[in-house]
């Protein structure tokens, strides 16, 4: 089999952290060649940087929506001092997500504005999450006149009428083990309207098992879950689902493991 990449996940989370060293060494037995690593808040980005270290891990530094009340007041500042001294790392993950409170939502776009433009201005890929405002994203995304560098929507949760107009505004389009799912047809139904030269998949560890995973935290092992769906849902095989996710992903990214 070819080469799998994992397009997002979050080895510096709390739950596997420790045992990230362990995690990764599965991961590569089961063909995994490289790791995106998204930082989510200004007091993981360091876990993140050290989590380099390792064959195949790649990062990105950001503030996600959930984190946002968190921030500091120089935590811009900090973030492009990080982004200036890892040349190689992306932003993200940031985003919108409009499953909370209303109140937030006005901040969460202030935020995810500074990021995109911090991300134009280095000339960085995006990761970026969304959840239940996709239509927002749109006009934010449309305002600022896309993605011209590159980036990703990772675990997409949307229909599939949404993915030629994200694609159109420079994102490739993720799924997770959400798919393997069988009652998220909405799921099943959109990962068929990505160009394959789009298509990326992810983990999104430690969150969203798959189904046929064992019970635990989520890591990027489990990849091989979603890429044996996304193969039976797009009548392909699994070695060219491998082959195709594995260059888009080296792509967008810009690395070369």
């Amino acid at each position: 089999m070819n080469l799998l990449f994992d397009a997002h996940c979050h080895l510096q989370d709390k739950r596997i952290f420790a045992d990230s060293a362990a995690i990764i060494a599965r991961a590569r037995e089961r063909g995994l060649g490289a790791m995106m690593c998204c930082g989510s808040a200004e007091n993981d980005w360091d876990a993140v940087k050290t989590l380099m270290a390792e064959r195949g891990v790649f990062a990105s530094f950001g503030l996600h929506p959930w984190y946002v009340a968190e921030r500091t007041e120089w935590w811009l500042d900090k973030l492009e001092e990080l982004l200036v001294a890892v040349p190689g790392a992306g932003v993200g993950e940031i985003g919108l997500d409009h499953a909370m409170d209303k109140s937030t939502h006005k901040v969460q776009e202030d935020i995810l504005l500074y990021q995109l433009r911090l991300a134009a201005k280095l000339n960085r890929p995006v990761s970026i999450h969304c959840r239940r405002a996709f239509d927002r994203l749109r006009a934010i995304l449309e305002k600022e006149g896309g993605i011209i560098q590159g980036g990703v929507l990772h675990s997409f949760s949307s229909s599939g009428e949404l993915v030629p107009i994200f694609e159109k505004l420079g994102l490739y389009v993720s799924f997770s083990g959400s798919i393997t799912h069988p009652e998220n047809r909405r799921g099943i139904e959109a990962i068929a309207a990505v160009s394959k030269n789009r298509l990326l998949i992810e983990t999104d560890s430690p969150d969203i098992l798959p189904g046929e995973a064992l019970p635990g935290p989520n890591e990027p092992a489990n990849l091989i879950y979603t890429l044996n769906k996304t193969a039976q849902i797009l009548g392909m095989s699994t070695d060219e689902i491998a082959a195709i996710t594995w260059e888009n992903a080296c792509k967008v990214f810009r690395v070369n493991p």
